[in-house]
């Protein structure tokens, strides 16, 4: 392949031309990769952020992975664990709806609860 060819416009013959296709293939899909500014990157993430930080229950979020997570901590009180499963769904939902966004985004919700006692 020579130098200013278009991706893809010849099929890999070797497995190491495969091993370069896959290789710059996740290189492309790292964040930056494709010039995103520092700026719009950083409107995307608190976007993620307020989406999650909207829904009733929700005690804060956090992006993670370069933008490819959403962590969303809940208040164990008033959210069961059902309505922690719903919940995912719904903010996913609602990323899917509000935003463009290169690849995926996972949601996890995480409703924790502690307990402690003291022996004396």
């Amino acid at each position: 392949m020579t130098l200013g060819r278009v991706h893809n416009d010849i099929a890999p013959e070797s497995p190491e031309a495969k091993l370069v296709i896959i290789a710059d293939s996740i290189s492309a899909a790292r964040p930056g990769a494709r010039r995103e500014s520092l700026d719009n990157y950083m409107k995307r993430l608190t976007s993620l952020e307020s989406i999650a930080n909207g829904f009733a229950g929700v005690e804060r979020s956090y992006v993670v992975q370069a933008g490819r997570e959403i962590r969303v901590f809940v208040k164990p009180l008033e959210v069961t664990d059902a309505d922690a499963n719903q919940l995912a769904g719904d903010v996913a939902r609602k990323i899917e709806a509000e935003m463009e966004y290169p690849g995926q985004i996972k949601v996890t919700i995480i409703r924790e609860s502690r307990f402690q006692e003291v022996a004396t």
